[in-house]
């Protein structure tokens, strides 16, 4: 089993390497800042399965704290801000294949998609956490290795709970997570602990982390596909001018409680 998905895992890197370099080669004399310009309008993309960071609301509205901090910089940029779900395992593909010009869906930076696209930010860090409910029986790390553990497709932390070992299975989203836990059907789930709390917290659930867990702070970015500086420049500029001048703590307090930086 490991072997196998070391083995798709290399392919679907090397899938995106040659689709970023057949879009490194077709823009290699513009920047993609200038084409953006040009039509006014920026795509980006989220899961839509991420609240209180990116959500789908009563009024069929995508919201949240990632389409807010993305919609602020595009507007600092000139540009309007057309807002794209997408399912979160092939997001990165979908931005190399040119579906949308940024992925703002509160992505975790790491070496391995560093590889395939650039990153704007971090624009706010958060870490790992387990979560499990009070009276599961579940109280250290030891335990999981018996655990059914819940996680979302193609997350790093799915990739993470593999890596040690357990018991996974997958699901859209973090909605979808918390309410398999409060069922019963797994026994933790793995996610990023402010955004579990804030769901807890907005759905009542009452489930906790388990303390031995230890984990570093993990930063969020805005991905973008490589080869494209000054639209990386650019972007750069929009988001630590909000957070100069209060916009970003406005959008945090609003959507997350606090300044998450």
């Amino acid at each position: 089993m490991t072997n196998r998905r070391t083995l798709l895992k290399s392919a679907v890197l090397a899938g995106f390497a040659a689709m970023a370099t057949l879009g490194t080669t077709s823009f290699a004399m513009a920047d993609e800042l200038d084409t953006l310009k040009e039509k006014g309008v920026m795509r980006i993309a989220m899961s839509g399965a991420y609240p209180p960071f990116n959500f789908v609301n009563e009024k069929n509205e995508v919201v949240g704290f990632d389409p807010a901090i993305g919609t602020e910089i595009a507007k600092r940029m000139g540009l309007e801000v057309e807002i794209i779900t997408t399912a979160w395992d092939g997001i990165i593909g979908g931005l190399l294949a040119n579906k949308y010009d940024a992925i703002v869906g509160s992505m975790s930076i790491t070496e391995e998609r560093d590889k395939v696209v650039d990153f704007v930010g971090p624009y706010y860090t958060t870490k790992r956490a387990i979560f499990t409910k009070p009276d599961s029986g579940i109280t250290s790390v030891a335990q999981v290795k018996d655990a059914k553990v819940g996680v979302t497709l193609g997350e790093t932390h799915e990739e993470w709970a593999r890596e040690q070992g357990y018991n996974v299975r997958t699901y859209k989203g973090l909605p979808e997570l918390l309410l398999e836990l409060e069922n019963g059907r797994v026994d933790v789930i793995i996610n990023d602990s402010i955004a579990a709390i804030l769901a807890m917290k907005e759905r009542g659930y009452n489930f906790v982390a388990l303390s031995d867990l230890q984990t570093d702070a993990i930063g969020a970015g805005i991905a973008i596909r490589e080869g494209n500086p000054k639209l990386a420049e650019a972007m750069q500029t929009a988001l630590q001018s909000m957070m100069d001048d209060g916009t970003y703590l406005e959008i945090a307090n609003k959507w997350v409680g606090g300044d998450i930086r």
